[in-house]
């Protein structure tokens, strides 16, 4: 009979946090595995040193690198790959001898934890179980005091390893972080989270519960001074107190053609730290509500009311984000803004623009690509500019063979547009022209088809659908099962 594998969480440091189970499978092991650097010491072997008996087999499993280079042929990843495989079979043999082996673990054993590559070498051969353990991320939290998560709140746990550009956007991202494996990470996570606006909510807590143990604002540790067993913590911001500032600042976000899923992670970091929504309510709608935020809903035709009453929240200190659909600067509020910020009595305030995903990339990354060559952006909507002016620049993009991406087409106001539209568009372009018609992209009610020019309903069309008009080069192929998709050549035919 083969012996049994358990993979023991320890906690963070503190011998009194191993659970009751890792100490009764210590006590019934006959092995005991713990990893160790070249040194010898062992922080899992010092956590359960006073449950370990004279008659415990121990296998100190020493790993052959950590920090330093290594001549192995295959790099860093080579030499760890050996190791872990000279490891389990260490392991192994004992488990063929009938022998219980228990991997001694710090924190987690699943959790960035060692013993997992064990695990993945093993489990699949022994019975094995694995005894969880309170991790580092719980014990900084308990020594910090302050709630980690609360409510809807989106905790992110980022090794410090990852490069610095991925740290900033995920920390911009979410609401509540922990980052680990500081070390020699530790300038690279602190500018990481000077970027994402989010050092001067960062703390820092060094070998929580263990001796040395060490909390600090993070913006004030020294960078020399971090070991590896430390983290940086972003805590909850439920109950928060919101800085007293002279000025604010407006930000302009796009939140792309839906909900969610288009977002940029410097778009939902703007939203997550805005005092004050300001939108359009149906744009307003698709941002996840967070305690504390105000929210100032109104109707989608008053942008310059709205963009002032933005800019007048932040004269007053407050950090306000002005809600735009697709991307802000694309027939949106990103110009309502900054013509009103252009005035004398707001010159003062800062204002920023993020883009978002544009409704003709989305409608276009839908269809295929019938943007792939040189494409003009139209409005069809002539409350803001004659119709005259309309029908000139289509006829003028149509005769330079520009694929055209037509924007606010129809609404229950407007309902002839796109019937003149098309006939103007047929006097350049042939009938058989496709057409994308692309209506709630990225929503619920979601519908994208191909149509001939000639056969465009302008019944169809309302104010949530994007035509996208293709060139003379652009194709229509069917593919696979009956799919049909849409794509403008990059290379144009020479005259």
């Amino acid at each position: 009979m083969s012996g049994k594998l358990y993979g023991v969480g320890l906690g963070p440091g503190d011998p009194s946090l191993m659970t009751v189970r890792a100490v009764e499978v210590i006590a019934e092991a006959d092995v005991l595995a713990y990893h160790s650097a070249r040194h010898g010491r062992s922080i899992a072997r010092s956590i359960a040193a006073k449950h370990i008996r004279a008659d415990h087999i121990e296998e100190p499993l020493v790993y052959p690198v950590t920090t330093e280079t290594t001549g192995h042929p295959g790099g860093y990843k080579g030499a760890m790959e050996e190791f872990y495989t000279e490891a389990a079979a260490l392991l192994a043999a004992h488990l063929d001898a009938g022998r219980t082996v228990a991997v001694l673990a710090e924190g987690d054993p699943l959790f960035y934890g060692s013993y997992m590559h064990m695990h993945k070498r093993l489990a699949d051969r022994y019975d094995t179980e694995v005894v969880p353990g309170v991790t580092s991320v719980s014990a900084a939290a308990a020594r910090l005091g302050a709630p980690l998560a609360e409510g809807e709140e989106v905790l992110t746990i980022l090794p410090g390893t990852l490069p610095e550009e991925e740290l900033t956007a995920r920390l911009a991202a979410t609401d509540v972080a922990v980052v680990m494996k500081l070390g020699r990470s530790f300038p690279k996570v602190r500018r990481a989270l000077e970027g994402s606006g989010r050092l001067g909510e960062a703390w820092y807590v060094e070998r929580a519960t263990m001796s040395g143990e060490r909390v600090a604002e993070l913006a004030d540790v020294e960078a020399e001074s971090v070991p590896y067993f430390s983290v940086a913590v972003l805590p909850s911001q439920v109950d928060a107190e919101r800085p007293v500032r002279e000025y604010g600042e407006v930000v302009v976000v796009g939140t792309g053609p839906a909900g969610p899923l288009w977002l940029t992670p410097e778009t939902r970091g703007a939203l997550a730290a805005a005092d004050d929504l300001v939108g359009y309510t149906t744009y307003l709608d698709r941002i996840p509500r967070r305690p504390g935020q105000i929210r100032h809903g109104s109707d989608n035709r008053v942008e310059a009311e709205r963009a002032e009453f933005a800019l007048q929240l932040a004269q007053r200190g407050r950090r306000v984000a002005v809600v735009s659909g697709g991307d802000p600067g694309v027939f949106a509020m990103a110009t309502a803004v900054l013509e009103v910020a252009s005035q004398d009595a707001y010159k003062n305030v800062p204002v920023r623009v993020l883009p978002g995903v544009t409704a003709a990339n989305a409608a276009a990354a839908r269809a295929g690509a019938p943007l792939g060559h040189d494409y003009a952006a139209v409005s069809l909507s002539d409350r803001l500019k004659p119709w005259e002016v309309i029908a000139e620049r289509l006829r003028a993009a149509a005769s330079a063979d520009l694929v055209l991406a037509l924007y606010n087409p129809g609404s229950r106001s407007r309902t002839w547009q796109v019937g003149k539209a098309r006939e103007l568009l047929l006097e350049h372009r042939a009938p058989a022209t496709p057409v994308v018609v692309a209506r709630d992209v990225g929503g619920p009610g979601e519908r994208v088809r191909i149509v001939r020019l000639d056969e465009l309903d302008p019944a169809e069309v309302d104010m949530r659908t994007i035509l996208l008009v293709g060139s003379s080069q652009t194709q229509v192929v069917r593919r696979g099962a009956g799919e049909e998709i849409v794509w403008t050549p990059r290379r144009y035919p020479e005259v």
